[in-house]
């Protein structure tokens, strides 16, 4: 016996813990989603390949060493001629080898503006990385309260069908008696198979539902957990506040893309400046016909384009016209922006209210229907009043319940257009 007493203890310790692991957070929810998230993974990538271009436009300001060597061998060895004679000036066979330092001693400020330009270029990957991260946890949220919306739906068209099944009764009793006539039995049966339909359809929505939140949080397809909505009505901004949008990443992204176009017209306009650069070099070539085969030299030296089909000029040209439809865009988000912003606070504005109706709503329709069901009870009612009353007190849960999902969303939409989600 003691064994037994044992086993059952350990048996409800696993099915305590098991239960205690199956309860999912939305914040838990989220972090599975950043850890999971493929396009986040894939625009993490753009990050890092964004700051390494820092270091390749900053490369140019170390100096540039190269090693050549190999091997010639020629089918007649280069000679002079003198008159009949001839003087061979090389051997037809040599290895040679050349060692350069190259160092560019100034540019007129080109290798800054494309350090800069890719210093702007990294920030504007990190901060769409910032944007990408939003929608994610946008999607999120929507998944996460549709399935707490779903379930909720789904306890309504459970009790319906309770209802609906107690009318049927009902109903098959009176009809029994011979009290109401065989229609009102049908439309009763009727109704039952209709709103086992709608059950059916509310259950699938929740399976739908976890199948969508599982995979935007990388969970197995079949996971299924309690979800704590332990969330309170969020308070509502006035639409006459205007938003702080400093953390919207989309929005900072492209003042970081503008800021690299402002270094790229700079380091179009110093293609037309000379460079000063010094060389040290040492060229070994193998040769039998001359005394010194290696040769040690440095050179200061200057070198500009004179001329280069105006592809510099239209380089120029290209990124005036680049910064200009970049900050178009920037002031095109920031309207976009501000009206998705004044969308979901209208949004939550409305869904708020619909809740203090919805509530109201309720309580009228139960009574309504406790009223409706005595009254046929009492013969002085119908059926399809009764039907009409679990109908709109069905309709008016849904109401409510989805109005709290729609005042849940609206908030994560006002953090999504301010960048706080």
């Amino acid at each position: 016996m003691h064994k037994v007493v044992v086993l059952l203890a350990l048996l409800l310790c696993a099915i305590c813990s098991s239960a205690h692991a199956e309860t999912l957070t939305l914040k838990e929810c989220l972090d599975g989603a950043v850890a999971t998230s493929r396009g986040l993974k894939s625009a993490s990538h753009d990050v890092e390949i964004a700051r390494e271009q820092v270091g390749v436009a900053r490369s140019t300001r170390l100096p540039r060493v190269d090693l050549q060597a190999g091997y010639v061998a020629q089918a007649k060895a280069q000679a002079f001629k003198f008159g009949s004679q001839s003087q061979e000036t090389q051997d037809p066979r040599y290895p040679f080898a050349n060692f350069s330092v190259y160092q560019t001693l100034y540019d007129f400020g080109r290798t800054g503006a494309a350090e800069g330009m890719a210093r702007m270029q990294s920030e504007a990957a990190r901060y769409s990385y910032t944007g990408n991260e939003q929608d994610v946890f946008m999607q999120v949220v929507q998944a996460y309260y549709g399935i707490l919306t779903a379930v909720k739906l789904v306890n309504a068209a459970e009790d319906e069908v309770t209802q609906m099944l107690s009318h049927q009764k009902t109903a098959q009793a009176l009809f029994d008696e011979g009290v109401v006539t065989r229609n009102d039995l049908l439309q009763a049966e009727v109704r039952v198979a209709s709103s086992r339909q709608s059950l059916l359809s509310a259950r699938n929505e929740v399976q739908k539902g976890w199948l969508l939140l599982n995979y935007l949080t990388g969970a197995p397809p079949e996971r299924r957990a309690e979800l704590k909505d332990d969330s309170q009505l969020p308070s509502t901004p006035s639409l006459s506040e205007a938003p702080d949008m400093s953390k919207r990443g989309e929005l900072s992204a492209l003042k970081a893309v503008v800021g690299a176009d402002e270094y790229a017209v700079k380091e179009a306009k110093t293609i037309h400046y000379p460079e000063l650069f010094a060389k040290f070099g040492i060229d070994y070539l193998s040769n039998s016909k001359v005394r010194e085969q290696a040769i040690v030299a440095a050179t200061v030296g200057l070198k500009v384009n004179l001329f280069d089909g105006q592809a510099s000029t239209a380089r120029v040209r290209q990124a005036v016209q680049a910064r200009s439809r970049d900050e178009e865009r920037l002031r095109d988000m920031e309207e976009r922006t501000r009206l998705e912003y004044a969308l979901a606070v209208s949004d939550m504005l409305v869904a708020r209210d619909r809740i203090s109706v919805a509530e109201k709503a309720i309580t009228q329709g139960v009574e309504n229907l406790r009223i409706t069901k005595d009254r046929y009870q009492e013969h002085v009612g119908t059926a399809t009043e009764v039907i009409d009353a679990q109908t709109l007190l069905t309709r008016t849960r849904t109401d409510y319940y989805r109005s709290i999902f729609d005042l849940q969303v609206s908030a994560a939409r006002v953090k999504r257009a301010t960048g706080e989600l």
